[in-house]
């Protein structure tokens, strides 16, 4: 079985406060274009990568602290002043714990720098099939065409799927950026959890009610 990718996952657009590009200039720390369709392993970063060599090392050190992590509170805070919604509401502290749980693979309820890096970039690309929709800029898309998105990312799922899932994210008939991206994380994170267990990638598995409650309530 073919597991979807994230659409245009790993565009790096926008840019942090205080950096400054010349057009057409690469943007330094860039994440390298992934295909569509298939995962990539979240290898986006190399051990030899030098955080502290990036524009957006200083950025997030000053948000992070000490110990160079954020929580989802500070998450949001980070977010909030990078100003990578745009025109529309920031993040709700609980999708910012989404995206911990995405990017937390050590398990400390925290973010470094290369998740943080991986997750921007992944956000770059979500915000980008969102305004593709959402042309009039009202920050918020119909319940069908969250269906659009979706399958622009490559996923393959059941009208049943679909419905539950708009049910679950739509407010008065429409979806909000916020709850957007939450979504989108909770599928990425779903379809990870899942991919690892299917040895044979036929798309059946079989797991322990322990180990489900484990992926399903950290998210």
């Amino acid at each position: 079985m073919a597991y979807p990718g994230f659409g245009a996952y790993g565009g790096y657009s926008g840019q942090m406060p205080g950096m400054q590009m010349t057009v057409g200039q690469p943007i330094p720390g860039a994440v390298p274009n992934m295909p569509h369709g298939g995962y990539s392993g979240y290898s986006a970063y190399s051990g030899t990568y030098s955080a502290a060599a990036d524009p957006m090392w200083t950025y997030f050190a000053a948000i992070a602290g000490q110990d160079g992590e954020v929580d989802a509170e500070e998450l949001q805070r980070c977010l909030t002043q990078s100003g990578i919604s745009g025109t529309y509401s920031p993040f709700s502290l609980e999708t910012c714990r989404i995206m911990i749980s995405l990017m937390d693979r050590d398990y400390t309820g925290k973010m470094g720098f290369n998740e943080f890096k991986e997750l921007w970039a992944a956000l770059n690309a979500w915000k980008q099939n969102f305004m593709m929709i959402d042309q009039d800029r009202s920050g918020t898309v119909e319940l069908h065409e969250l269906g659009q998105v979706i399958a622009a990312m490559g996923y393959r799922l059941s009208p049943q799927t679909l419905t539950a899932i708009v049910k679950r994210y739509s407010k008065n008939g429409k979806i909000f950026f916020d709850d957007y991206v939450a979504c989108c994380v909770k599928l990425r994170a779903l379809t990870d959890f899942f991919r690892r267990r299917d040895n044979m990638q036929q798309g059946y598995v079989n797991f322990v009610y322990d180990d489900f409650l484990q992926c399903t309530m950290a998210i």
